[in-house]
């Protein structure tokens, strides 16, 4: 089978999501670390909260006017983690830490490997929790805006990863069926899935993770993003 494109995740995956946490260490010595995993950890516990508990509808009752946007439940996370951690988290201190996941790092061998992808001629995109503006302005700030033809936002069916309704965004967006797709993902979860989705996956394991217990696996796994280009042929 001929893989025809490539939709990546955004966070975890093209952007550190644990940079913020050299910023986090400034603000609060000894705690960086322990806040961006935190952070993080229930950035994502809330996204499947919404999704899980039928409170992310489009439509019907408890529906899209309870749908919270990533932004707000990334906010959510941040305080709820200060919290935990018992740590004075003033409004200066929230808006640079949340500035600063709006400018994420990305991970060094993107760029290569994205402007390799874009001379092959193979379509690109990214398929994300994210909300729309977070990706707009993570996508510019790494200069990748002329590398992707497609930035997709989980928002206008008001439901995340690993909910079918997302992921169905890709096959439509790229007019392809999802075994003809690479999706590629840093996080097992969401690699998984994809898989079930029905999506050829590509699990980024660059923490050297066990695998997920589940009786299911990734189509294929490497340590880097390189890993997707052995997926492509070179152009002529």
């Amino acid at each position: 089978m001929k893989l025809k494109a490539v939709l990546f995740d955004a966070y975890g995956t093209l952007f550190d999501v644990y940079s913020v946490a050299l910023l986090a260490e400034q603000l609060f010595p000894g705690q960086g670390e322990r806040l961006a995993q935190l952070w993080r950890d229930k950035q994502i516990e809330y996204t499947r909260l919404v999704s899980m508990s039928g409170r992310a509808g489009a439509s019907g009752e408890g529906g899209s006017e309870r749908y919270r946007p990533f932004w707000e439940l990334t906010r959510a996370g941040l305080r709820y983690a200060a919290l935990k951690l018992q740590l004075t988290l003033d409004a200066a201190a929230e808006e640079r830490l949340m500035n600063q996941y709006r400018h994420l790092s990305a991970f060094p061998e993107n760029r290569e490997v994205l402007t390799e992808l874009h001379r092959r001629g193979v379509p690109t995109g990214i398929l994300s929790n994210g909300d729309p503006e977070m990706l707009g302005v993570a996508v510019r700030s790494a200069g990748f805006a002329e590398l992707l033809n497609h930035v997709l936002s989980v928002h206008p069916v008001r439901r995340y990863k690993t909910d079918p309704a997302a992921y169905a965004l890709g096959t439509a967006a790229l007019g392809l069926p999802a075994r003809e797709i690479l999706f590629v993902s840093s996080n097992a979860w969401d690699a998984i899935g994809a898989t079930w989705f029905g999506y050829t996956t590509l699990w980024v394991n660059r923490a050297g993770a066990p695998p997920e217990q589940l009786d299911t696996q990734p189509t294929h796994s490497g340590r880097s993003l390189r890993e997707v280009l052995a997926h492509f042929p070179p152009a002529p």
